[in-house]
């Protein structure tokens, strides 16, 4: 049976965040035994209340074919965002009617929000003592009503393991995606960005999406310096080098690519290292020695310690678990 989503819709819903799981993971596809395509999940989405109409934050309400009781059935539940969250909001307190809907979820099943539909889950107690992300523009009002949980306002999503949480709007495509890649390995998850016209992978997190005053137009930027080094991950690559690209100082260059990106140069070769084994692993049968190099690790050594680090998994053992679905891409 295919993974079963379920997509909570509350009123005051933003139709972009709530069509967003539909889009990703209702075009997952894999290959059955007779050779057909075959759906990874089984996407549906259900109201507080017996079917009907929702509003949305639109003009138009959007008419809801499952009443809560579809929120027993999932293996995941997602909750975008909503406008009219009200108490939730405004005193991090479920509603009757919410509470009830949300008791309903079995125990162990994966919740996720995006944007501000950590909200539900933090009033839920599902964030108490985790770390958790929503819309930079809302952290800290977040923070300040839900103070048992960890915020981090610079990153795209936060996976805590059973409970994922991502930034506003895009972002939740970011965390889709990501869940098709932990779910089903990078190929397929590409396969999917392909199709939605998206990149299967965004650098950085949404620091570089707060609103900052301008860099004067003389600033040069790092795009030069970043393709530069995905055409040579495999070799040794020094900062001071990433630098010269742009002609810059080291000093500068940092500066002015964290100001891009979101995060360190150190950080991101290595995610760009960690995502080209990634595709090496599910795609070739090079041995873990030469992965490790080709991807610049230089040693098995040091790629199963980044990758353990990154997906909590040695190579050998994501090998094993994604190289079929790799193969079974339509």
């Amino acid at each position: 049976m295919p993974h079963r989503v379920v997509v909570l819709a509350l009123d005051g819903a933003l139709p972009f965040e709530l069509g967003i799981p539909q889009r990703i993971f209702g075009r997952s596809l894999g290959t059955g035994s007779g050779g057909r395509g075959r759906k990874l999940y089984d996407v549906v989405t259900c109201s507080i209340r017996p079917p009907g109409p929702v509003r949305t934050d639109a003009d138009f309400s959007v008419l809801v074919e499952h009443g809560p009781e579809a929120l027993a059935t999932a293996d995941t539940v997602v909750v975008p965002a909503s406008y009219e969250l009200g108490p939730v909001f405004e005193e991090g307190r479920l509603t009757e009617e919410l509470a009830a809907a949300l008791a309903l979820v079995r125990p162990g099943t994966r919740m996720v929000s995006i944007c501000t539909g950590s909200y539900v889950l933090a009033a839920a107690g599902y964030l108490d003592g985790r770390p958790a992300t929503t819309h930079w523009s809302s952290a800290d009002h977040f923070q300040r009503t839900f103070p048992q949980v960890r915020v981090d306002p610079d990153v795209l999503f936060i996976d805590d393991g059973d409970v994922l949480t991502s930034a506003g709007v895009a972002a939740g495509i970011d965390l889709c995606l990501h869940l098709v890649r932990r779910d089903h390995g990078a190929a397929v998850a590409n396969e999917i960005a392909r199709r939605t016209v998206v990149p299967p992978h965004r650098d950085g997190g949404q620091a570089q999406y707060i609103h900052r005053p301008l860099p004067e137009p003389q600033f040069a930027t790092t795009t030069a310096a970043r393709a530069w080094a995905l055409a040579r991950l495999e070799r040794p690559i020094l900062l001071r080098d990433m630098a010269e690209q742009e002609a810059m100082s080291v000093r500068t260059f940092t500066r002015r690519f964290r100001e891009e990106v979101g995060i360190s140069p150190g950080q991101w070769l290595t995610q760009q290292r960690v995502e080209r084994a990634r595709h090496l692993l599910e795609s070739t049968d090079l041995s873990i020695d030469q992965v490790a190099r080709d991807a610049g690790f230089g040693t098995a050594t040091s790629l199963r310690q980044h990758l353990q680090a990154a997906l909590g998994v040695p190579p050998s053992a994501y090998r094993r678990t994604f190289r079929t679905s790799a193969d079974t891409v339509r």
